[in-house]
């Protein structure tokens, strides 16, 4: 039987070593379904319950396995959907690759049902390369391009194929004018920043006192170097949270994360350091890096289009993180390896003290589970080699404050978009992607509404093709949109709005266990570490439920008396909550100052 364009495009992506897609079906890619037929499941077709699901599990896939994600939507609404997910890919700089179908080329411009343009949809989100497929010849090079473009640019792509155009016998570019030729192969390489580049950011580094290194997820081929530039400058590491794996949370002058999510360690390392040098982050919020002069910095960056953003710079390395620390390592001169040494130590006692005051926060009682303690009770219970995914809102704190990362974790989240929703779609990604890793996501209640619940039928559907069954989804039910909530405190200076802010009541654990998954229910804090226990032992997914306080504060590292004080004044008169918001946030703030007595 003839081949059609549909087997090509399955054909190619087997060859480009893609080993599962996934997706939603739709009559507007029912061609490539009867390939998939037709090539016996080779990519497996991994169906999801909604296509932006479809696309985060491809974004965590990618993410996690350090290859292609690829996903696939029918046309009109379906490629609509795709849409917030291939967006998180094109913030946070991930590989993934669309399929998406399109009307038939004869009833395109005539309003037809499903019709939507899709190159103008598509021109922002993959307009590194957005492409529709209107004659067999012009495959397999939209293919290639499209995959080694989202490889080579770290960004999503996206190729159109119209419904008949998938129904067409496959005939191959010829060598004639007008005919493009293709080729698979990706080989290495690696950019290097100029010799004379490379030494100015020497002078810049030997010239301090007091370094400061912020790393970001570019810099995660490159720990063995990062450690080694560090050891030499004397410096403290911080991390954004897209970088939270890069290093090892157990080196004593790695102080976690940065920014509004972060620790007070970073926000004092940033404001006290003479030298700043970012490797693999552009990292937006400038108001918690150095004053702008008082500190001389250097970053490095692999991408020209992402350097010298956020800080004034003197020296933009544009190359590979590793190779370009490689190069510069040797450069540090013998009489700045011998400064340094009290300025870390001031880093390493800051973390010190930080680590006791979470310890703290994580104590005190709550009504009726301190938020933090969840978090805080999971950290020593992971394995070493888990993956975590972490969803946004008020998890996303606990996520980066109280996790530590040791051995080969890996742990992501959505960083530059920040949306909801991607947590579990992320875990079930990272499950395929290392079928024999355990798997956390750390959800909150609105997220799990939004989109964990269905995904967990997809985790139960799937869950036989993991050779490690282990998938744990943690949630916070606090019945509220908590992050939103202080910020509109916090940032507004205004009352919950409850009509918007108030959460039905959701019951998880029976969710799960109605659909043959663990489901435990967690009310009160002496239950919260066996529930996390029995959770990671079960022999399948299981979702870990605990009814946390909403009064817990995310309070910010930089966060003052002065301010906590100001948004309670803001707050008192209206607050729903504002008896428990004002004590808690009073007693999470002052285990910065005092010791002693917890709980």
């Amino acid at each position: 039987m003839t081949a059609k364009v549909a087997d090509h495009i399955l054909e190619r992506l087997r060859a480009w070593d893609v080993e599962c897609v996934f997706g939603y079906p739709g009559d507007g890619i029912n061609g490539l379904l009867a390939a998939w037929g037709r090539a016996d499941d080779r990519p497996r077709f991994l169906q999801a319950r909604h296509e932006e699901t479809a696309a985060f599990e491809a974004v965590g896939y990618a993410k996690f396995g350090h290859r292609l994600g690829v996903c696939v939507a029918t046309s009109g609404p379906g490629a609509i959907h795709l849409l917030n997910g291939l967006y998180d890919a094109k913030l946070d700089h991930v590989p993934v690759l669309a399929l998406v179908g399109q009307t038939d080329r004869s009833a395109m411009g005539g309003s037809y049902q499903q019709e939507v343009d899709l190159h103008t949809l598509y021109k922002d989100v993959a307009g590194d390369f957005v492409e529709t497929v209107t004659v067999p010849e012009q495959l397999p090079n939209v293919i290639d391009r499209a995959i080694r473009t989202a490889y080579a640019r770290r960004c999503p792509t996206a190729v159109i194929v119209p419904a008949d155009v998938q129904e067409l016998d496959y005939s191959p570019p010829t060598h004639a004018f007008k005919m493009v030729p293709s080729s698979l192969d990706r080989s290495a390489w690696t950019a290097l920043p100029s010799p004379t580049a490379l030494r100015r950011a020497a002078e810049v580094l030997n010239s301090g006192d007091k370094a400061a290194l912020l790393v970001g997820q570019g810099a995660a081929g490159a720990r063995a170097e990062v450690e080694e530039i560090a050891d030499l400058l004397g410096a403290g590491v911080a991390k954004a949270l897209l970088g939270k794996d890069v290093l090892s949370d157990e080196l004593p002058h790695v102080t976690g994360a940065i920014g509004l999510l972060g620790t007070r360690p970073s926000y004092e390392l940033m404001r006290d350091c003479d030298t700043l040098l970012t490797i693999g982050s552009s990292f937006p919020y400038a108001q918690f890096l150095p004053d702008f002069g008082s500190a001389r910095g250097v970053q490095i960056d692999i991408d020209p289009h992402m350097i010298g953003m956020r800080y004034p710079y003197e020296v933009n390395l544009v190359g590979d993180a590793r190779a370009t620390l490689r190069q510069l390592i040797p450069m540090i001169s013998k009489e700045r390896r011998e400064t340094g040494r009290e300025w870390q130590a001031v880093i390493r006692a800051n973390v010190a003290r930080w680590r006791d005051v979470m310890e703290r926060r994580a104590d005190l009682a709550a009504d009726p589970v301190n938020p933090e303690l969840v978090a805080r009770a999971l950290d020593p219970l992971l394995p070493d080699d888990v993956i975590v995914t972490s969803d946004s809102g008020s998890a996303a704190n606990w996520f980066a404050r109280h996790l530590t990362m040791r051995g080969d974790m890996r742990a992501s989240l959505s960083g530059t978009l920040a949306t909801m929703g991607c947590g579990v779609p992320y875990a079930i990604g990272a499950k395929f992607a290392h079928p024999n890793r355990p798997v956390v996501a750390l959800v909150g209640d609105g997220a799990m509404q939004m989109n964990g619940m269905a995904e967990l039928i997809t985790a139960a559907r799937y869950r036989h093709r993991w050779d490690d069954p282990r998938l744990v989804v943690g949630v916070w039910n606090n019945r509220d949109l908590n992050q939103v909530t202080w910020e509109m405190r916090s940032m507004g200076g205004a009352p919950a709005f409850l009509p918007a802010q108030s959460l039905p009541d959701v019951p998880y654990a029976d969710f799960a266990r109605s659909i043959g998954l663990t489901g435990i229910r967690v009310e009160r804090p002496e239950d919260v570490t066996e529930a996390w226990r029995t959770a990671l032992a079960a022999d399948g997914p299981a979702v870990v439920e605990f009814l946390t306080d909403p009064a817990v504060p995310p309070i910010p590292p930089h966060a003052t008396w002065d301010q906590l004080e100001s948004t309670a004044a803001a707050v008192l008169k209206g607050d729903a909550d504002r008896t428990s918001m004002v004590k808690q946030g009073l007693k999470a703030k002052a285990q910065e100052f005092f010791g002693g007595k917890k709980g």
